[in-house]
């Protein structure tokens, strides 16, 4: 292991959490959930609807365009018992785009629930209304491999029906486990940002959630800037840390893509405003991208610890141009690979400058990024929230984090 990878003890980023403190349930207006704002070392709140003037005018906003999709199925083997699939990743096609437009078959690596009551054979969709656009669709459900609690699946439809439909049709939306309840109608509209576009994650980009057309006309009349990246969000995204040491943790893949016009605002330079921790990482991520493209002609993704292992020579216009070339070289006009990048204390923030994030779990990868951004000074936002009744995770309240240096 490198002696530059930092070593960091999760229990450093513990804090007490009460089930109560969890929003169960999101609350009637999009924009009227709090909004803390931490500057310049010091803490207020405000409405999120006041979020529009709090923000730097001119500068840029960038959202992650991500949709969730009903990934969640329900099945039943034909001795009777029931096992849930929870889709994560396609495998064949691999491509999200080919594997969501396939008609008739595809397979995906999922989470298998009841993993031991199913060992071969395959399993038919549970239909308990009987609903016939469901029973003519005829999903079933076979296991290719297995691995503990997840295995590649393959999922056999007639109909000619592209995947994306199936699962409307036939899935539900995964919410966090942490909100301990099955998902719900309000789920449908409420988990899902209001300018989703791109099929594929299996959580929500949670910041986004706040955002409502009045609170985007407004920050638009601030003269900002809205750009949007596609990140799609996996399952491992806002799990706890489970080793001591964060260097033992692993980081999974997360496929991203950014279009030529967002490189080219940001090697104009200026604030740049992140919505959500998904849109920090990939912006990030850009970074190690162009360094990989100037050393070796190409780029297969962003290692975890890249950001750690040395120190770069090379400014961030450098990056992100050598991006640029490598895509007029393919004739291409989106930059698409992965990252599994960590973001933690010491890390040195390149592009991102303002940033919107809702409240994160105890002991989570995104606290300590949240603790990176602030220099630190996280608990005293995370005590601050505590002490006036600020909603927590995924259908919590807001925060609007500058980071420190940063003039707004």
């Amino acid at each position: 292991m490198d002696h530059k990878i930092p070593q960091i003890h999760i229990e450093d980023y513990n804090y007490p959490l009460p089930d109560e403190r969890i929003a169960k349930y999101p609350l009637p207006g999009r924009d009227c959930s709090k909004l803390l704002r931490y500057k310049d070392g010091a803490v207020d709140q405000w409405i999120f609807r006041d979020l529009p003037s709090l923000l730097p005018s001119g500068s840029l906003m960038v959202f992650n365009d991500t949709k969730v999709v009903p990934a969640r199925l329900h099945f039943r083997k034909q001795t009777g018992a029931h096992i849930e699939i929870f889709c994560l990743e396609p495998v064949e096609p691999c491509e999200y785009n080919l594997s969501f437009a396939a008609t008739s078959s595809c397979s995906w690596k999922c989470v298998l629930g009841n993993a031991k009551r199913w060992k071969e054979g395959s399993l038919f969709l549970v239909n308990p209304q009987d609903e016939a656009v469901v029973s003519q669709l005829d999903l079933r459900a076979d296991l290719l491999s297995r691995d503990g609690q997840t295995g590649v699946v393959q999922f056999t439809w007639k109909g000619a029906m592209p995947f994306s439909r199936v699962l409307e049709i036939c899935g539900t939306i995964p919410i966090p486990p942490y909100l301990n309840r099955e998902s719900e109608a309000i789920d449908v509209d409420r988990y899902q940002t209001l300018y989703a576009r791109i099929c594929g994650s299996v959580a929500a980009p949670t910041a986004g959630l706040h955002f409502t057309q009045e609170v985007l006309d407004g920050v638009e009349r601030r003269g900002i800037d809205i750009r949007k990246v596609c990140l799609h969000v996996g399952a491992g995204t806002f799990l706890p840390v489970k080793t001591s040491l964060v260097s033992e943790h692993p980081m999974h893949r997360e496929p991203f893509s950014v279009d030529r016009a967002l490189l080219e605002k940001l090697i104009e330079g200026g604030t740049t405003i992140a919505v959500g921790t998904t849109s920090v990482r990939t912006l990030e991520s850009l970074y190690y991208c162009g360094v990989n493209i100037i050393r070796t002609g190409r780029c297969d993704g962003v290692g975890q610890w890249a950001p750690y292992t040395e120190d770069y020579p090379y400014s961030t216009q450098e990056a992100l141009q050598a991006i640029l070339d490598y895509m007029d070289s393919r004739g291409e006009d989106t930059f698409s690979t992965g990252t599994r990048i960590i973001i933690v204390p010491s890390f040195r923030f390149r592009i991102v400058d303002v940033l919107v994030t809702n409240f994160h779990q105890p002991e989570s990868t995104l606290i300590l990024l949240v603790s990176a951004f602030v220099n630190g000074d996280w608990r005293k936002i995370y005590s601050y929230a505590l002490d006036n009744d600020f909603r927590f995770l995924s259908y919590g309240d807001s925060s609007l984090l500058f980071r420190p240096m940063v003039n707004g």
